[in-house]
């Protein structure tokens, strides 16, 4: 049984317009067709932890939502949609020291097959933050083997031999490095998918189109995943 995963920074809704439109998200989101869907810097109400605004533009999934609060008050955060059963969901919190709030979402999906763990995260920007938050993450995934799971997100990973991606790989195997960064020019794989086991990667694509080049400074990537 093969599913389809994507992850998605859609930059607070506002494209490389500088126009906030959730409307254009939503159309981008519809064109992946797939089942699960990681996104990152989410707008959120100030008194909602649901993404109602967008779950109100797309239909047929439901939301798992981990928002941060900035030290300015701007609430924003990462956001899993889902076509699958939700059999178990959870934040992690991965701050480090006085940088920006960041969480990880650990979620076990219901596939009628072997569950699909799902961790969807977006990194710091420093290197020190994501080398704890790695092993962090690590530290959450190395004793499942029951289930397939799928790491995916916006990692802000620059240095293809940094620590953080060389300890990725040694627990799921390579990642395919697709440029995503910045959606107008792609130069850089800052959104990344990694499958354990590595064997269950089927394909890993990005999207690139008229539309996903206006909607966000990041394009989305797409993988399939046997299950």
């Amino acid at each position: 049984m093969k599913l389809k995963v994507a992850s998605y920074n859609v930059h607070g809704f506002v494209g490389n317009d500088g126009q906030r439109d959730v409307a254009r998200v939503a159309d981008v989101l519809r064109s992946l067709q797939a089942d699960v869907v990681a996104l990152q810097e989410v707008a959120f109400h100030p008194d909602r932890d649901e993404p109602a605004e967008l779950l109100s533009a797309v239909a047929g999934y439901r939301a798992f939502s981990a928002p941060v609060v900035r030290g300015d008050g701007y609430r924003h955060g990462n956001v899993v949609l889902t076509r699958l059963p939700i059999l178990k969901s959870r934040r992690i919190c991965l701050d480090f020291e006085q940088r920006e709030p960041r969480t990880a979402i650990d979620m076990t999906l219901g596939t009628g097959a072997r569950p699909l763990r799902v961790v969807a995260t977006h990194l710091g920007l420093k290197p020190g933050e994501r080398r704890f938050q790695v092993k962090l993450i690590l530290h959450h995934v190395a004793e499942d083997e029951d289930s397939v799971t799928v790491l995916l997100g916006d990692f802000n990973e620059w240095f293809l031999v940094g620590r953080p991606l060389r300890w990725l790989h040694r627990r799921f195997g390579p990642s395919r490095s697709m440029r995503t960064w910045p959606a107008s020019w792609p130069l850089f794989a800052l959104d990344r998918v990694w499958v354990h086991p590595k064997a269950a990667l089927a394909r890993c694509s990005t999207l690139l189109s008229p539309l996903t080049r206006a909607a966000s400074d990041h394009l989305p990537i797409t993988a399939e995943v046997e299950v």
